[in-house]
């Protein structure tokens, strides 16, 4: 498989081979428990230490133990809204690990995210739970939002903004992560609390993570996790010259095409492209851009075998006959222009020969 052809970065990142690289002692050499106080175990602890100073360096943490290693952004959103039960308020457009517990909870939710309606909604008691940006079309969180919500408090869901944005300047008191969005090994995440003492934990047992994520440690992940940090830290405005280059030779391709519409507004993720095409059925384009070597999505990888429609699309407005026929095209690092030009060709071609076997 040519690496350069996957563009479902959105779901999954490929592990950068520095990560690899630097994740490969602790999964044969060095087997230490950090919790063990033999040498292993010390030397387990001090690396442990070493990626929980490099997160917070790129989050702009003023206290490496500000982070909290989870198993990636899902466990680290359902430590907030478990934290905070009724006093939580988000939005119908999160990321489905928010928008699901927040209906089996009965908790508030707006429309649209960072709506009017939203904002004025927080009390002082209050903790807003909104997505930094949407993964299913891109829209990034309006930078006003981030001050219009107090006196309440902000959960950001930055899954896909950390590493790839810098967070200088943005007000949030908690914020959840993944390291398989930024370059990082999947199966580990951490949640940033500004007072960590405020959260709940989910569960008992060793008392790991000062209590609140019991459990032996991904000492692995979260090295690997700690270099892609460093690794974003130098390489995130290279990185983001490059998605936006990426999306602007797909969209020059796709530029004559009828009847296409690119989701997400005005203020956008590059790195995430989100396409609705009508009297084309999405299943039909991926499959054949599937067979063509492309890999693409319908939307949020979690989400990507249900049949249904698609809840965060509805309450965006976009009509059922273009949810049907929406597509995610997400850019990384390992992109190349050439694979992005024969992307946005493909596509073209896929859509104007199956709307001309419909006629």
């Amino acid at each position: 498989m040519d690496l350069t052809r996957y563009f479902d970065n959105a779901a999954s990142t490929p592990c950068d081979p520095r990560v690899i690289e630097e994740m490969l002692p602790f999964l044969h050499l060095n087997p230490g428990n950090p919790h063990s106080i033999h040498a292993f175990g010390r030397y387990a602890e001090s690396a442990v230490e070493q990626a929980r100073q490099r997160i917070a360096e790129l989050i702009g943490a003023e206290d490496p133990s500000q982070i909290i290693f989870t198993s990636g952004a899902t466990e680290s959103n359902h430590l907030v809204l478990h934290s905070f039960g009724e006093r939580v308020v988000t939005s119908l457009v999160e990321h489905s690990s928010v928008r699901e517990m927040a209906q089996r909870n009965n908790l508030k939710s707006f429309g649209q995210l960072g709506s009017k309606t939203l904002v004025e909604s927080i009390g002082a008691d209050q903790v807003a739970s909104l997505i930094a940006v949407s993964n299913e079309v891109g829209t990034m969180l309006a930078p006003e939002a981030y001050r219009e919500l107090r006196p309440g408090r902000l959960h950001l869901d930055a899954t896909q903004l950390v590493g790839k944005f810098q967070l200088d300047g943005l007000n949030f008191d908690f914020l959840s992560g993944s390291g398989h969005k930024f370059y990082g090994p999947k199966g580990i995440g951490f949640l940033y609390a500004q007072d960590p003492t405020e959260l709940t934990p989910l569960g008992v047992g060793g008392g790991q993570e000062n209590g609140l994520r019991s459990g032996t440690l991904n000492v692995p992940g979260i090295v690997g996790m700690g270099c892609a940090a460093s690794i974003a830290i130098e390489e995130m405005a290279s990185d983001l010259d490059h998605a936006q280059q990426l999306r602007s030779i797909v969209c020059e391709e796709l530029a004559s095409v009828s009847d296409l519409r690119i989701n997400g507004g005005s203020e956008v993720s590059p790195y995430i492209l989100s396409i609705s095409v009508q009297g084309v059925e999405a299943e039909t384009l991926l499959l054949e851009l599937d067979a063509a070597g492309f890999a693409v999505s319908a939307g949020a990888a979690c989400s990507s075998r249900d049949t249904g429609n698609n809840p965060v699309l509805e309450a965006m407005g976009l009509e059922p006959d273009w949810i049907r026929g929406t597509l995610r095209i997400s850019f990384g690092r390992f992109n190349s222009r050439d694979a992005a030009q024969a992307l946005g060709r493909t596509l073209r071609h896929v859509i104007e020969n199956t709307r001309a076997l419909r006629r």
